[in-house]
Protein backbone atom coordinates (compact mmCIF):
# COMPACT_ATOMS: atom_id res chain seq x y z
CA UNK A 1 0.00 0.00 0.00
CA UNK A 2 2.92 2.36 0.75
CA UNK A 3 4.32 1.71 -2.74
CA UNK A 4 0.96 2.44 -4.34
CA UNK A 5 0.57 5.74 -2.47
CA UNK A 6 4.12 6.81 -3.35
CA UNK A 7 3.61 6.06 -7.06
CA UNK A 8 0.28 7.89 -7.09
CA UNK A 9 1.57 11.01 -5.36
CA UNK A 10 4.81 11.29 -7.35
CA UNK A 11 3.02 10.65 -10.64
CA UNK A 12 0.28 13.20 -10.05
CA UNK A 13 2.76 15.88 -9.00
CA UNK A 14 5.02 15.13 -11.98
CA UNK A 15 2.11 15.34 -14.39
CA UNK A 16 0.80 18.65 -13.01
CA UNK A 17 4.26 20.27 -13.00
CA UNK A 18 4.53 22.38 -16.20
CA UNK A 19 6.94 21.25 -18.91
CA UNK A 20 7.27 20.45 -22.61
CA UNK A 21 4.19 18.19 -22.68
CA UNK A 22 2.10 20.90 -21.03
CA UNK A 23 3.24 23.58 -23.47
CA UNK A 24 2.61 21.35 -26.49
CA UNK A 25 -0.93 20.37 -25.42
CA UNK A 26 -1.75 23.99 -24.54
CA UNK A 27 -0.61 25.17 -27.96
CA UNK A 28 -2.52 22.50 -29.90
CA UNK A 29 -5.70 23.07 -27.89
CA UNK A 30 -5.51 26.84 -28.19
CA UNK A 31 -4.73 26.95 -31.93
CA UNK A 32 -6.63 23.95 -33.31
CA UNK A 33 -9.42 23.28 -30.84
CA UNK A 34 -10.48 20.67 -28.33
CA UNK A 35 -10.35 17.44 -30.44
CA UNK A 36 -6.79 18.14 -31.60
CA UNK A 37 -5.73 18.87 -28.02
CA UNK A 38 -7.24 15.60 -26.84
CA UNK A 39 -5.37 13.65 -29.52
CA UNK A 40 -2.16 15.33 -28.40
CA UNK A 41 -2.93 14.27 -24.81
CA UNK A 42 -3.43 10.68 -25.98
CA UNK A 43 -0.05 10.82 -27.70
CA UNK A 44 1.60 11.95 -24.46
CA UNK A 45 -0.01 9.05 -22.57
CA UNK A 46 1.24 6.58 -25.19
CA UNK A 47 4.73 8.01 -24.90
CA UNK A 48 4.76 7.38 -21.15
CA UNK A 49 4.32 3.64 -21.82
CA UNK A 50 7.61 3.65 -23.75
CA UNK A 51 9.45 5.09 -20.73
CA UNK A 52 7.74 2.59 -18.43
CA UNK A 53 8.69 -0.38 -20.62
CA UNK A 54 12.43 0.24 -20.73
CA UNK A 55 12.46 1.32 -17.08
CA UNK A 56 10.81 -1.91 -15.92
CA UNK A 57 13.35 -3.94 -17.86
CA UNK A 58 16.31 -1.89 -16.63
CA UNK A 59 15.27 -1.82 -12.98
CA UNK A 60 14.66 -5.57 -13.03
CA UNK A 61 18.12 -6.23 -14.43
CA UNK A 62 19.73 -3.91 -11.88
CA UNK A 63 18.03 -5.60 -8.95
CA UNK A 64 19.10 -9.02 -10.23
CA UNK A 65 22.69 -8.09 -11.08
CA UNK A 66 23.90 -5.50 -8.58
CA UNK A 67 22.20 -4.43 -5.38
CA UNK A 68 24.87 -1.80 -4.74
CA UNK A 69 24.41 -0.16 -8.15
CA UNK A 70 20.65 -0.21 -7.73
CA UNK A 71 21.06 1.55 -4.36
CA UNK A 72 23.22 4.24 -5.96
CA UNK A 73 20.62 4.85 -8.68
CA UNK A 74 17.87 4.85 -6.05
CA UNK A 75 19.67 7.62 -4.13
CA UNK A 76 20.28 9.54 -7.36
CA UNK A 77 16.57 9.28 -8.14
CA UNK A 78 15.67 10.61 -4.70
CA UNK A 79 18.12 13.50 -5.18
CA UNK A 80 16.49 14.29 -8.52
CA UNK A 81 13.06 14.49 -6.89
CA UNK A 82 14.46 16.94 -4.33
CA UNK A 83 16.13 19.01 -7.05
CA UNK A 84 13.07 19.21 -9.30
CA UNK A 85 10.96 20.00 -6.24
CA UNK A 86 13.19 22.96 -5.38
CA UNK A 87 13.07 24.19 -8.98
CA UNK A 88 9.29 23.91 -9.07
CA UNK A 89 8.96 25.72 -5.73
CA UNK A 90 11.07 28.61 -7.01
CA UNK A 91 9.25 28.92 -10.35
CA UNK A 92 7.62 32.30 -10.73
CA UNK A 93 6.89 32.62 -14.46
CA UNK A 94 4.33 30.82 -16.56
CA UNK A 95 5.24 28.26 -19.21
CA UNK A 96 6.17 29.94 -22.50
CA UNK A 97 3.93 28.73 -25.32
CA UNK A 98 4.37 29.69 -28.98
CA UNK A 99 0.93 30.79 -30.16
CA UNK A 100 2.03 32.73 -33.23
CA UNK A 101 2.54 30.27 -36.10
CA UNK A 102 -0.38 28.09 -37.09
CA UNK A 103 0.58 25.45 -39.69
CA UNK A 104 -2.07 22.89 -40.53
CA UNK A 105 -2.19 20.00 -38.05
CA UNK A 106 -4.34 16.89 -38.42
CA UNK A 107 -5.55 14.86 -35.46
CA UNK A 108 -3.12 12.10 -36.39
CA UNK A 109 -0.40 14.73 -36.52
CA UNK A 110 -1.41 15.90 -33.05
CA UNK A 111 -1.24 12.31 -31.77
CA UNK A 112 2.25 11.92 -33.27
CA UNK A 113 3.40 15.27 -31.88
CA UNK A 114 2.22 14.39 -28.38
CA UNK A 115 3.91 10.99 -28.55
CA UNK A 116 7.26 12.32 -29.78
CA UNK A 117 7.25 15.25 -27.36
CA UNK A 118 6.91 12.86 -24.43
CA UNK A 119 9.21 10.09 -25.69
CA UNK A 120 12.01 12.59 -26.34
CA UNK A 121 11.45 14.47 -23.07
CA UNK A 122 14.30 13.78 -20.59
CA UNK A 123 12.14 15.07 -17.74
CA UNK A 124 9.71 12.19 -18.24
CA UNK A 125 12.59 9.72 -18.42
CA UNK A 126 13.99 10.93 -15.11
CA UNK A 127 10.62 10.98 -13.37
CA UNK A 128 9.69 7.45 -14.43
CA UNK A 129 13.12 6.05 -13.55
CA UNK A 130 13.16 7.94 -10.23
CA UNK A 131 9.70 6.69 -9.29
CA UNK A 132 10.43 3.06 -10.12
CA UNK A 133 13.77 3.02 -8.29
CA UNK A 134 12.07 4.39 -5.16
CA UNK A 135 9.16 1.95 -4.96
CA UNK A 136 10.13 -1.24 -6.80
CA UNK A 137 11.84 -4.00 -4.82
CA UNK A 138 13.13 -7.46 -5.64
CA UNK A 139 9.81 -8.99 -4.52
CA UNK A 140 7.56 -6.55 -6.44
CA UNK A 141 5.72 -8.71 -9.01
CA UNK A 142 5.83 -7.77 -12.70
CA UNK A 143 2.05 -7.36 -12.87
CA UNK A 144 2.19 -4.79 -10.09
CA UNK A 145 4.97 -2.86 -11.85
CA UNK A 146 2.90 -2.94 -15.05
CA UNK A 147 -0.03 -1.58 -13.05
CA UNK A 148 2.14 1.33 -11.90
CA UNK A 149 3.03 2.02 -15.52
CA UNK A 150 -0.57 1.94 -16.68
CA UNK A 151 -1.53 4.30 -13.86
CA UNK A 152 1.22 6.72 -14.94
CA UNK A 153 -0.08 6.66 -18.50
CA UNK A 154 -3.71 7.07 -17.40
CA UNK A 155 -2.76 9.99 -15.13
CA UNK A 156 -1.08 11.74 -18.06
CA UNK A 157 -4.13 11.13 -20.25
CA UNK A 158 -6.50 12.46 -17.59
CA UNK A 159 -4.49 15.57 -16.76
CA UNK A 160 -3.60 16.58 -20.30
CA UNK A 161 -7.12 15.79 -21.43
CA UNK A 162 -8.28 18.32 -18.84
CA UNK A 163 -5.64 20.77 -20.10
CA UNK A 164 -7.04 20.36 -23.63
CA UNK A 165 -10.58 21.03 -22.37
CA UNK A 166 -9.54 24.12 -20.43
CA UNK A 167 -7.22 25.71 -22.98
CA UNK A 168 -9.68 25.38 -25.84
CA UNK A 169 -11.90 27.80 -23.88
CA UNK A 170 -10.56 31.31 -23.21
CA UNK A 171 -12.25 31.87 -19.84
CA UNK A 172 -11.28 28.46 -18.46
CA UNK A 173 -7.74 28.93 -19.82
CA UNK A 174 -7.21 32.08 -17.74
CA UNK A 175 -8.47 30.36 -14.59
CA UNK A 176 -6.22 27.37 -15.11
CA UNK A 177 -3.12 29.52 -15.62
CA UNK A 178 -3.78 31.31 -12.34
CA UNK A 179 -4.23 27.99 -10.55
CA UNK A 180 -1.08 26.57 -12.17
CA UNK A 181 1.05 29.35 -10.73
CA UNK A 182 -0.45 28.86 -7.27
CA UNK A 183 0.31 25.13 -7.37
CA UNK A 184 4.06 25.50 -7.96
CA UNK A 185 5.05 26.00 -4.32
CA UNK A 186 2.81 23.21 -3.05
CA UNK A 187 4.06 20.76 -5.70
CA UNK A 188 7.69 21.68 -5.05
CA UNK A 189 7.37 21.28 -1.28
CA UNK A 190 5.78 17.83 -1.53
CA UNK A 191 8.36 16.61 -4.07
CA UNK A 192 11.23 17.69 -1.82
CA UNK A 193 9.62 15.91 1.13
CA UNK A 194 9.04 12.75 -0.89
CA UNK A 195 12.59 12.76 -2.23
CA UNK A 196 14.09 13.10 1.24
CA UNK A 197 11.75 10.55 2.78
CA UNK A 198 12.24 7.92 0.08
CA UNK A 199 16.00 8.49 -0.09
CA UNK A 200 16.45 7.75 3.62
CA UNK A 201 13.95 4.89 3.71
CA UNK A 202 15.34 1.34 3.80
Amino acid sequence: MTEVIAVAVITLLAVISPGADFAMVVRNSYLYGRPTGLFAAAGVAAGVLVHVSYTMLGVGLLIASSTALFTVIKLAGAAYLVWIGIRTFRTRSEVTVDLESKPRLTRLGALRTGFLTNVLNPKTTLFVVSTFTQVVHADTPAWQQAGYGLFMSAAHLGWFGAVALFFSNERLRERMLRAQKALNRAIGSVLVGLGLGLGFAR
